[in-house]
């Protein structure tokens, strides 16, 4: 492109950084809820089912934005679409924050879901334009790192910060970073007809349509879609709510030691997806990193689940392991990216991601009503609280997921990290 050969190596970086940011805002508010569950169920007088809900809701909107976030980035490019998302994002912050009313709560938190949904495809997309093809995996786990930044600050940070003030005060500190964010993204990202898609911009609605068609009719999407999605139920189910209250209950840690776990899971993935971007490129295939990464996911979470009294550093390990592991969603976005037709992308990453978040939305709900189920009747605080014996069996699930991603890795057609043809099957 044009555009991208007129520009100093240097500047391809300030161009990628805002939308790198946006997506470290899109895993702050995904995580966030983990660290403030007590809270939540206290002052919305819920319980795991509801709790669940109230998270998903984030995941719902997401998911279905997704049908749009392609098309938007393909046709009016990254700095209007994400400029506007990111206030949108702020906006559904503010009334999260202030909400006094379970249903407002939800409203905020889906219109959180449908700002941030243009996060981590609008970052792929900058990369795709500004970037050379060959550096996509890299750059795509690089964008990971920052993104898990974030999911970082909504762990033991957020949980100090709580500790110290109230959630919704915390809450919205975070709406004024969104609005900060769409400040940059305004001010840094090119707009005009270079950063339309990968070429000019189709000019009516039909052509705009066909590239997410052509999307939802390939069996590499779907097989793609299945393999992230079930990479992404294990540490998410973790992450965004479970993971502190199971592991506060399970293996005796304090919320701060819990919520340090999973910064570590959420550190791995940041610190990982890089390197096996690297490696995966390095080696030119993209299969044998994805089949690793589900199995090394498999290991750490049934130890976590199912091996009593570890000492505490040990289950941070298999966190970090866990984390490691889930740096294979990088690898699947990029086999996505290679699978596409050129000027697609954004259709095709984002039909992908649409699965990606339905599969993050229900395993929530669907945690938090097996958990109901095998509730004891014990409450702290105005909180349930769950036995370990139910939350290894609400948990079974998450195991479950990665045994089909496996499978999902196998049936993937290699694309040669760059090398295979971009075309669906």
């Amino acid at each position: 492109m044009k555009e991208r050969a007129r520009r100093p190596g240097w500047w391809l970086w300030v161009i990628w950084l805002p939308s790198a940011l946006f997506f470290a805002y899109n895993f702050f508010q995904r995580t966030a809820p983990s660290v403030m569950a007590g809270e939540l169920m206290r002052d919305f007088a819920v319980g795991g089912w509801l709790l669940g809900n109230l998270t998903a809701f984030y995941f719902y909107s997401y998911a279905v934005m997704q049908l749009a976030v392609g098309v938007l980035l393909d046709r009016f490019g990254p700095r209007p679409v994400l400029t506007a998302a990111a206030l949108a994002a702020g906006a559904g912050t503010v009334l999260f924050a202030t909400a006094q009313d379970l249903n407002v709560a939800y409203l905020g938190r889906l219109l959180i879901g449908a700002g941030v949904s243009f996060g981590w495809i609008g970052t792929l997309v900058v990369i795709a334009l500004w970037f050379p093809p060959r550096r996509f995996a890299l750059m795509a786990g690089i964008a990971s790192l920052v993104g898990m930044g974030g999911g970082i600050l909504a762990q033991a940070p957020l949980a100090a910060f709580i500790e110290a003030a109230t959630w919704r005060e915390a809450m919205l500190t975070a709406a004024a970073v969104s609005f900060a964010i769409a400040g940059l993204v305004w001010l840094l990202i090119p707009g005009g007809a270079a950063a339309r898609g990968q070429m000019a911009a189709p000019a009516t609605a039909a052509p705009l349509l066909d590239g997410l068609r052509r999307a939802v009719r390939s069996h590499q999407t779907w097989l793609i879609g299945l393999y992230i999605s079930t990479t992404v139920v294990p540490y998410i189910g973790l992450a965004a709510l479970w993971g502190v209250p199971y592991l506060t209950q399970a293996h005796g840690m304090s919320r701060t030691q819990a919520a340090l776990g999973l910064s570590l899971l959420l550190g791995a993935q940041g610190l990982m997806s890089p390197v096996m971007g690297w490696v995966s490129d390095a080696i030119g295939r993209r299969k044998p990193i994805l089949f690793l990464c589900s199995c090394l996911e498999l290991i750490a979470l049934s130890a976590i689940l199912y091996l009593p009294g570890l000492p505490h550093w040990a289950v941070h390990a298999l966190l970090f392991l866990l984390g490691t592991g889930s740096a294979g969603i990088v690898i699947g976005f990029a086999t996505g990216r290679e699978s596409s037709p050129a000027g697609e992308a954004g259709a095709a990453l984002s039909t992908i991601n649409a699965m990606v978040m339905i599969a993050a939305a229900l395993i929530h709900p669907a945690v938090g009503y097996a958990l109901d189920l095998n509730w004891g009747g014990v409450e702290i605080d105005g909180a349930r609280q769950y036995s370990t014996a139910a939350y290894q069996s609400a948990m079974m699930m998450l195991p479950g997921a990665t045994l089909v991603g496996m499978i999902a890795a196998l049936l993937i057609r290699e694309t040669g990290a760059g090398g295979g043809a971009a075309k669906h099957t």
